[in-house]
């Protein structure tokens, strides 16, 4: 069995603890990828298990199925009682959690080094021998809706996001929450559960990462042992995924809740996201995400907006570029109180107009590129962080290469691109605005 070693690229001197970090990549016969970070500081790893499906995979009226099965997971098992692997892990000193993404669904243990093959035979037990029963159904779907209940329909500002994303994508599956609709949550069955789990759960839709006091031999060994016998499905298929057409009109919303205590603009355009090989627009965005909306005090939004007209409390920009299909840029603007919210959209358009011919502030820019070096640095010290970023990638179509190439590429982006990229994804035909008010604010 062949193993790729890659080694972190170094951007300069004080980048040397990037270079301190050993990737190693192997596959195993199953079709199991896994990936080792060797990071020796403190007896610690990262047991992460990445599966290759989430929110943006799931079948029509099926919304919520992706979360829903990650919270079936802790359920029995062919060798485990219901909740005994998180139970198993608090008890050795440990942590545990899941997640589920628009792109991927993972499981994590954090544990001391010694208990890795515990972690394995643990995690490599649900991959294919969760045994679910009618009651489980029942009783986690209740979970699933108190959670969205909670997490959404309490607060108007998730709401309000969940419908200006739904705006956003026409035809691409990024337009359904991950957690689900309410009217197909409450629908989601025994049957539902096992098909997905049964076509999605495979160690050849998986992607093994450890991350911390572990050798490429030592994972190869016990992932082999308890990953490697389990059999490939041949029922997994690459994903095949709607795309969105091009988009010719630009959309406006206006959600009010009478919950509101602070109204809001916020606007999102269609952005390319971080493909593999060809990441420079990605890293120019997250700049020009940085420069307009970073630092409150120096950013173009916050300067313009909140320091010299003082027409609102807080702007930002952000950029999410791991995605495996288009994503979107974002800008928000909160007025002070005796400012409409048309007002502060007509300030927001009137700042990034005059960035956009007079270009970037060459200071800011070389400030900023100290910080993301920074950035890079510390976040090696955070091992469950260096597991997420590389299980992240993996999943959503980038490469081990991709990955430590990025803090190269970020430190090579020029002013010219940035500004090339904003040229490209303010495309007002391609963007959504919202307004979120509350009722008191109808005559605003």
């Amino acid at each position: 069995m062949l193993i790729r070693f890659f080694t972190v690229l170094g951007l300069c001197l004080p980048l040397q603890a990037l270079a301190q970090a050993k990737v190693s990549e192997f596959m195993l016969d199953n079709g199991m990828q896994v990936v080792v970070v060797e990071d020796h500081r403190a007896p610690v790893v990262v047991h992460m298990v990445w599966y290759k499906v989430g929110a943006a995979d799931e079948a029509p009226g099926k919304s919520g199925i992706a979360h829903f099965l990650e919270h079936l997971m802790f359920k029995k098992t062919k060798n485990l009682a219901s909740g005994e692997l998180s139970d198993t892990v608090a008890a050795n000193g440990g942590s545990d959690n899941a997640f589920t993404n628009q792109d991927y669904t993972g499981y994590y243990q954090r544990v001391a080094a010694d208990r890795l093959e515990l972690m394995m035979r643990m995690e490599a037990d649900r991959m294919t021998g969760l045994q679910l029963s009618v009651d489980d159904i029942a009783t986690e779907r209740d979970v699933v809706i108190e959670e969205r209940n909670q997490r959404t329909e309490s607060s108007p500002g998730a709401l309000f996001n969940e419908q200006r994303q739904a705006a956003m994508y026409m035809n691409h599956n990024y337009g359904v929450p991950v957690i689900g609709w309410m009217h197909e949550m409450e629908n989601l069955n025994f049957d539902d559960a096992v098909a997905f789990y049964k076509l999605h759960y495979a160690p050849n839709n998986a992607i093994l990462v450890v991350a911390g006091d572990v050798t490429p031999g030592q994972v190869k060994t016990l992932s082999e042992q308890y990953y490697g016998v389990i059999p490939a499905n041949p029922k997994v298929q690459p994903r095949l995924r709607t795309q969105e057409p091009p988009h010719r009109s630009e959309r406006r919303m206006t959600y009010y809740d009478e919950r509101v205590a602070q109204p809001y603009v916020s606007r999102s355009y269609l952005a390319p996201e971080r493909d593999s090989g060809d990441q420079k627009t990605a890293a120019a965005l997250v700049y020009l995400a940085e420069i307009l909306g970073g630092s409150g005090a120096t950013s173009v939004l916050g300067k313009a907006l909140q320091f010299d007209t003082q027409q609102a409390i807080y702007t930002s920009a952000y950029y999410g570029g791991t995605s495996l299909d288009d994503t979107t840029f974002g800008l928000i603007a909160v007025p002070v109180p005796d400012v409409t919210l048309q007002q502060v959209e007509d300030a927001m358009d009137d700042a990034i107009a005059k960035f956009m011919a007079t270009g970037i502030d060459l200071q800011i820019f070389k400030r900023i590129k100290v910080q993301m070096r920074a950035s890079e640095i510390y976040a090696m010290d955070n091992v469950v962080g260096i597991a997420n970023r590389y299980g992240a990638a993996l999943t959503q179509g980038l490469t081990i290469a991709d990955v430590q190439d990025w803090p190269r590429i970020l430190q090579a982006v020029t002013t010219d691109e940035v500004m090339t990229a904003a040229r490209l994804v303010f495309n007002q035909k391609a963007s959504v605005t919202g307004w979120l008010m509350g009722m008191q604010e109808d005559l605003k």
